[in-house]
Formats: structure tokens, sequence, C-alpha cells
């Protein structure tokens, strides 16, 4: 199985908002499969579909990764619909390697989405898995994490910035699946 490319910061991709998934092709579990691949190698717990160049609405999170009741979750087409609560941590990305910075989230979450058969669930979640959903809705909205952080912490990272949006201009090609 060849991994997928993780497109990094300063790809157009990641700048634009993604588009509703309709149908699904046959192979989308084996492309999941090949999402996780990348994420696992990675040591991320998150990947959403432009991050390797999917223009799609959709995300995968591994939440067993950091509480061993939580499982692996697809979303597709997710919407917050309900914030609660207030929290700073530090987060990081795959699409900025290197980069970790705190970031305001809500606490407490619920999530409108559908699951892998295309059911409709709506679920709450709170704390890390909280942050890990609205981390990876913000990519599914062109939104990365260091858009989030005050203007003097981003100045401060602003070289590193620079350095990975070099790479990243290269990657202007969405893929299909």
């Amino acid at each position: 199985m060849n991994l997928l490319e993780v497109y990094l910061y300063g790809s157009p991709i990641l700048k634009r908002p993604t588009m509703k998934v309709g149908e699904l092709p046959d192979h989308f579990p084996r492309f999941l499969e090949r999402m996780y691949a990348v994420m696992y190698n990675d040591d991320g717990i998150g990947l959403s579909a432009n991050q390797v160049g999917v223009e799609q609405c959709f995300f995968i999170a591994d939440f067993s990764l950091h509480d061993e009741n939580m499982q692996r979750e697809i979303f597709i087409n997710p919407e917050i619909v309900e914030s609660q609560g207030i929290v700073t941590q530090e987060e990081g990305c795959l699409s900025i390697p290197g980069v970790h910075e705190k970031v305001k989230r809500a606490y407490k979450i619920k999530v409108r989405y559908e699951g892998l058969d295309r059911n409709p669930v709506e679920k709450e979640f709170e704390g890390f898995p909280a942050r890990v959903i609205q981390h990876e809705v913000d990519h599914l909205n062109g939104i990365l994490f260091v858009e989030r952080i005050s203007p003097l912490k981003r100045s401060f990272i602003e070289s590193k910035l620079r350095r990975i949006a070099e790479k990243g201009k290269t990657q202007t090609e969405p893929i299909k699946i």
C-alpha cells in the first residue's frame, strides 16, 4: 500500500473549503486505510481529506490513541452544532511539522455528521477528542490552527512557516478518490 502525501502549509488546497461528500466510490474503505497509514506514520491522531489532497468534506480520527475506551471514527460532512466552555492547549498539525502553539478551543462540542454507513450521527465530545474534531473541521473549512493564535505569537514562528510554505506551494493538484 503506497502512502499518500501530506499537503503542507502553503498549499492552496489547505486554504479552500472542501465540498460536501456525495456518493462514495466502492474503494473508499481502502482509501481510508491509506489515510490511517499516513496518519499513524506521522504520529497523528486526526487527518482531514484536504490534508492528503482530496477536496471533500471528511476526516478520520483515532481517539483510542488518547483513550483506550474510544475508537477510530470517520466524520463525513461534519458540522459542529453546539459548543461549551473554553480551554487553551498546545496543538500541532501534520501539515505544519515542527510547529506547536497553544490554541483556544471549546471544551465540549456536539457534532452532526455521517458515519461510513452514511447514517446521520449526532454526538457529544469533550476534552481532547473535542479539540481534535474542532481542529479537523477547521481544516475542512480552509482554516489552519496557526490562524487561531495571536499575531505576536505568529510573528515568532513566521520564519518556520515560510520554510514549510516553500515546500507546500508546489502541492497544488488535488487528487481523486
